[in-house]
Order: structure tokens, then C-alpha cells, then sequence
């Protein structure tokens, strides 16, 4: 449900549409020739770089977990530190595993601990409980559930030198999207003949060509986001950097529409 109560499906029907008709009118592929997108960035490696142009790779997969540390909650001051079940140390510990793993590998992978919460949460108990998040983002799938499983193994150790245990659940899933190498061509010569700097790299974040997976080639064009900030009010692109965008945009439709057919 929505914030207004509502299903996908019943919100379409509310605007008048037809929700038990979707299937029928579900892409296909071949349906579209082709999907180019421009974007900004969201990150700071075109701008510290001086890049004009980014040729996005691949749109990154997503997999989010939470992870449950279960040790005893107890007296802060009269629970001698050799006696403690502690799941914020434990959880602690697994944090900076976690950092070690994902940056132990070679590759473009990022790990993001974004949440963490403590029960019972009072200055003077010792955490009974603590859940917190992973996130591992990668182009490929496989890489992230190898990245998954070796913080799995190091997290279980952890937890059972620590007189604790830990579990973990799968929450979410987003597929990565890799983009076509012809597309990926034609963005680099249009950025080539335009006298632009370009960069072959991932995107890090998802894009509405992602949903486009499977049904149609894709291409993205990335143009720098100043000093990596994006949905904030700081977020800026230069006019300059937005036209040299515009017309890489351009360039490459223009050549998408005589060789992709």
C-alpha cells in the first residue's frame, strides 16, 4: 500500500485505468530498439578527475540484508567486561569485517553498513540485541553473493568467539543491468568526436533504464556531478557540463538510428 492507502493496482484503477489488463500490455522484448539514458553522476570520480563524459558500464545490482546480533542484556556497571554477552561489540566487530572484505577485493564493489539499532538502547545496559544493515551493490551478481558469503562466514566466527549469534535476512533485490556494447561504442566515438574526455565506469546507483533490463539494448551517459553531491540542495552540474551532455546525447542518437536497428 501506498501512504494514501492504495495498491499500484488500485491507484490505477482510481485514475482510470485498467489494473487487471497490465500483463497484456507488458513489454516485450524487441518491443524497443533501443534505451539511452543521460544522467548526472551521483558521485565524484568524473568531477575529481576532470572528466567530461561517463560511458556507464553496467548498472550495479543491489542486495540488502538485515542482520540480527542476539547476546544477553545485563547490568552496566556490576557485569565485568571478561562476562559480558555483548551484541554491540559483536556487531561492531562484523562492521569493520565487513569494510575489510568488500575492500580486500579487487573491483568497484561498495559494502554500506546504513543502519544500525540497539535493544534495549539505555546508557546502562549492555546490548542484549543489535540489528543492522548490509548493503552490497556490484555489476555482478555473483560477486556480490561470493562478497555476501565470505561476511556470512567471518560474522558467525565472530559472533561465537564473542558468546553471541547472529542471522541474517535477506530484504531486497535489485538485478544488475549491464549495458550494450554497441551503444557503449557509439558514446565514446560521439564523445571522441566532440573533443569530450570520457570514462567507461559503472553506475552506482539505479536508473529508470534498469526496468528496461531484458527488453531493449541499453546505454547511459553520465556527466559530472560537482564535488559528488546528489539529492541535496547543494547537488549542482554546470551548464557547460550539462551541453556537453545535450550534445554527446545527440551524437549518439543520431548514430543509434543508423546502426541499431
Amino acid at each position: 500500500p501506498s501512504l494514501g492507502d492504495k495498491t499500484i493496482g488500485e491507484g490505477i484503477n482510481f485514475l482510470g485505468g485498467d489494473a487487471s489488463k497490465i500483463m497484456e500490455n507488458k513489454r516485450q522484448a524487441g518491443d524497443i530498439s533501443s534505451y539511452i539514458e543521460l544522467h548526472i553522476e551521483q558521485g565524484e570520480i568524473l568531477d575529481r578527475g576532470e572528466i567530461a563524459i561517463g560511458v556507464v558500464e553496467g548498472i550495479v545490482g543491489i542486495k540488502r540484508w538485515n542482520i540480527t546480533v542476539d547476546g544477553f542484556a545485563n547490568h552496566a556497571g556490576t557485569t565485568p567486561m571478561n562476562l559480558r554477552q555483548d551484541a554491540m561489540y559483536s556487531a561492531a566487530l562484523m562492521v569493520v569485517e565487513i569494510r575489510n572484505i568488500i575492500t580486500g577485493k579487487e573491483g568497484k564493489q561498495v559494502g554500506t553498513v546504513g543502519r544500525i539499532q540497539a535493544y534495549p538502547g539505555a546508557p546502562n545496559v549492555i546490548p542484549g540485541k543489535v540489528v543492522f544493515s548490509l548493503e552490497i551493490r556490484d555489476v555482478d551478481m555473483s560477486k556480490i553473493n561470493r562478497l555476501f558469503d565470505e561476511i556470512k562466514h567471518s560474522a558467525i566466527s565472530i559472533a561465537k568467539a564473542n558468546g553471541t549469534t547472529v542471522s541474517f535476512d535477506q530484504f531486497y533485490e535489485a538485478l544488475a543491468a549491464i549495458t550494450d556494447e554497441r551503444i557503449r561504442n557509439i558514446v565514446k566515438s560521439s564523445a571522441d568526436s566532440l573533443g569530450l574526455s570520457s570514462l567507461d565506469m559503472p553506475s552506482g546507483a539505479g536508473h529508470d533504464a534498469q526496468s528496461l533490463n531484458g527488453i531493449a539494448p541499453l546505454g547511459m551517459i553520465f556527466i559530472p556531478s560537482v564535488k559528488g553531491i546528489s539529492h541535496a540542495p547543494d547537488e549542482f552540474t554546470s551548464p557547460q557540463q550539462i551541453t556537453n551532455g545535450a550534445n554527446v546525447l545527440l551524437q549518439t542518437i543520431i548514430s543509434m538510428d543508423k546502426k541499431i536497428q
